[in-house]
């Protein structure tokens, strides 16, 4: 059953997913197949969910295709998933948008390059 959002701070966190917010479908399936290879649930995302099933471990932003959400996204995941790691990642070639990642409070900023290096042990234990 999904909860409501006001609920998430009860939620037991041993259950853990990756919320991939990216517009990039070739790309998130590289992430969902790392995700999955770990043993945790994928979820692509558009913008931030009203219910969920699954709380986020990680919480990643696609900063090529979803900077204009990522000051809320950001925002939300501090209030609502302290813990979770959150990471923003975007080209190099748009150093603007990596530095306003960084100011909003991204636990992670990284190029996408550094990204999909890391990508492969990103959500071993």
């Amino acid at each position: 059953m999904n909860e409501p959002a006001s609920e998430a701070t009860t939620m037991s966190t041993a259950a853990k997913a990756v919320w991939f917010f990216s517009g990039d479908l070739l790309f998130a399936s590289r992430v969902e197949s790392a995700a999955v290879r770990s043993g945790i649930t994928f979820s692509l995302m558009g913008k931030w969910p009203e219910t969920w099933s699954t709380p986020p471990g990680w919480i990643i932003v696609d900063l090529a295709t979803r900077f204009g959400a990522s000051s809320d996204v950001i925002a939300k995941t501090i209030e609502l998933f302290p813990d979770a790691q959150s990471i923003a990642f975007g080209p190099h070639v748009q150093p603007a948008r990596l530095s306003k990642a960084r100011q909003d409070g991204f636990g992670a900023v990284l190029t996408r390059g550094q990204f999909d290096s890391a990508l492969p042990s990103l959500f071993e234990p």
